[in-house]
């Protein structure tokens, strides 16, 4: 009877854990065009627009190898979502600016989204994520 019990109970479990990951998607991110070697790209895939630019849903930090790297984002749900990325020339994890606040280093959003006397908006890099999906990016 106790062999009974925990196969009903392993096979709940099992249709649970499948069933969550029914959704599970990925996101894959190609950089084009970036200028140099130096330092490492900063990525970040965003969910919402509260947090674009600020705290990423998901991140990854890639060194160079060429005028083109790619980022895979698993485990992404449906939904909608954006990405920004910089060139981290220095490695110090933060996109440098000059003393009025306009970035140093390279950085770019997905849609190929460019902010007017500022960042990029949401509305502009935002995209919907239905099936795996791919972001092409270029500096």
């Amino acid at each position: 009877m106790n062999n009974l019990k925990f196969i009903i109970a392993l096979l709940f479990v099992t249709s649970v854990a499948f069933s969550q990951n029914s959704d599970s998607k990925t996101v894959t991110v190609q950089i084009d065009n970036i200028k140099n070697t130096k330092g490492q790209l900063v990525v970040g895939l965003y969910s919402n627009p509260e947090s674009f630019l600020k705290t990423p849903s998901k991140g990854e930090i890639v060194k160079i190898k060429g005028s083109s790297a790619t980022v895979v984002f698993k485990n992404v749900t449906s939904g909608t979502y954006a990405v920004s990325l910089f060139h981290d020339e220095n490695s110090n994890e933060k996109l440098d600016t000059n003393f009025m606040g306009i970035p140093k280093e390279s950085f770019a959003s997905s849609n190929n989204a460019k902010g007017f006397m500022g960042p990029p908006k949401w509305e502009d890099a935002k995209f919907e994520v239905k099936d795996n999906f791919t972001v092409k990016i270029k500096f």
